[in-house]
């Protein structure tokens, strides 16, 4: 790890404008993911600007009934909080499902969203990777893809989002609060993450120096089901094969709303928009779940060593909606 210059921001603008100012900066949070790819050679940033002193460690009521979470508080508190396991169930079993308990006493909210892909060949620094070093070409396709894409990949890169977190949020249709040189934004979840297209080294679409300074929950309304599913290959401390995040509105054997997000399966938290499509206004019924999922898997595309995906995604899926229905059949 080479030598880097430390700041410790006071508040978001000035933190915004030091790190806007200079390419090599970069923000520093909990440095659970940052930190082990400086030591690795990945990242290589000259100045940290630590902006955990910022006053972005609180989780707020919102007007709405939603929750606000500061961009600095860590997914251990965010998990346990009392607003968060009774309204947004699924965003607590999602952080509960990552990491250890130590890492997630120290990963922030923001940073989470920032992990990077835990593809073994970004990892490593002697193999090709367009994600790592753009043009130069990418060394999981033909390679060990046991963990990679199956859907939105493209032919630059079939690495995929590693956040449990973040398929939660994705599923609750949260805002992600954005503070830049023009002020402040916000940006739907949804359109945080980018699929890989030709810029796989792009993971968001933040500008260098857009700093997150919270996110939005928007109030849980109607009542809902809610449940995050994640396999993998042990029981701790892994990321996901294939996770599943569901909230569910069931009438009368209808089912009358329903998000779904998917990880473990795209460079980005995965909205099954096709699934919720089929669903919607459908028989609360596993011969609707398993058309949904497979409408969503319709355009999968796994590679040699990832095929299993796409009936384990399936599986997943289906189960996760019956388990939230098996009361009432």
């Amino acid at each position: 790890m080479r030598p880097f210059d430390y700041e410790v921001a006071t508040d978001a603008p000035s933190a915004v404008a030091v790190v806007v100012g200079r390419a090599d900066a970069a923000f520093l949070g909990g440095g659970t993911n940052l930190i082990d790819h400086m030591k690795l050679g990945i990242a290589d940033p000259a100045l940290l600007v630590d902006v955990t002193r910022l006053p972005t460690g609180e989780i707020t009521d919102r007007p709405d009934g939603g929750l606000r979470i500061g961009a600095t508080v860590r997914n251990s508190d965010l998990a346990a909080d009392r607003r968060v396991r009774e309204r947004y169930p699924v965003l607590s079993q999602a952080l509960l499902a990552g990491a250890s308990g130590q890492i997630r006493n120290m990963a922030t909210t923001a940073g989470n969203l920032h992990q990077r892909t835990r593809c073994v060949y970004f990892q490593d620094v002697t193999t090709p990777c367009n994600k790592r070093e753009p043009g130069s070409g990418c060394s999981a396709l033909g390679g060990y893809t046991r963990y990679h894409a199956i859907l939105g990949a493209s032919e630059h890169c079939i690495a995929t989002h590693p956040s449990d977190m973040a398929v939660g949020l994705a599923v609750l249709d949260a805002s992600v609060i954005v503070a830049g040189v023009d002020g402040e934004r916000s940006v739907p979840f949804e359109d945080l993450h980018r699929l890989p297209g030709d810029r796989p080294d792009l993971d968001t679409t933040l500008a260098h120096g857009e700093l997150v300074t919270a996110v939005d929950l928007p109030a849980p309304g109607r009542p809902v089901r809610s449940a995050y599913r994640k396999v993998r290959d042990r029981a701790s401390y892994a990321f996901a094969l294939v996770s599943v995040a569901v909230v569910l509105s069931v009438d009368d054997a209808t089912v009358t709303d329903v998000r779904i997000a998917l990880g473990g399966v795209a460079h980005k938290p995965w909205r099954a928009h096709r699934a919720e499509a089929v669903l919607r206004g459908a028989p609360a019924t596993v011969v609707s779940y398993e058309r949904a999922a497979d409408a969503e898997l319709e355009p999968a595309a796994p590679q040699d060593g990832n095929g299993f995906k796409v009936p384990m995604t399936r599986a997943t899926l289906v189960a996760t909606l019956r388990d939230l229905t098996t009361e009432d059949r």
